[in-house]
């Protein structure tokens, strides 16, 4: 069984079980998290929501909220001596997909 759910402005594909990074959602460690935008369930017969299934969720727990690891943006133009160096962290929470309701 798996569902295909959108947080974030991005989908996953998930199952009971996974563990995903997704972006940050401002919840502690431990907490659970109820996502109620399913684009999809598959549970032998595949559900395409319009947008979104209706009664559908997924129940997932925060493992934790960390940032990624660093980006170096350069920018650089010829000639002029421009040169810009950035650093960028993006921040993420990782959870454990727990029921699929559907």
């Amino acid at each position: 069984m798996y569902a295909i759910i959108a947080t974030g402005g991005k989908q996953y594909k998930v199952s009971e079980g996974d563990i995903i990074t997704i972006e940050k959602l401002g919840v502690d460690a431990g907490e659970t998290v109820t996502f109620d935008q399913v684009l999809a369930v598959n549970d032998g017969a595949l559900k395409v929501g319009n947008p979104t299934v209706n009664n559908a969720s997924v129940t997932a727990s925060v493992v934790k909220e960390g940032r990624g690891k660093k980006i170096i943006v350069y920018k650089y133009k010829r000639k002029t001596g421009y040169h810009k160096k950035n650093g960028h962290r993006q921040a993420f929470t990782q959870v454990k997909i727990e029921k699929i309701n559907g």
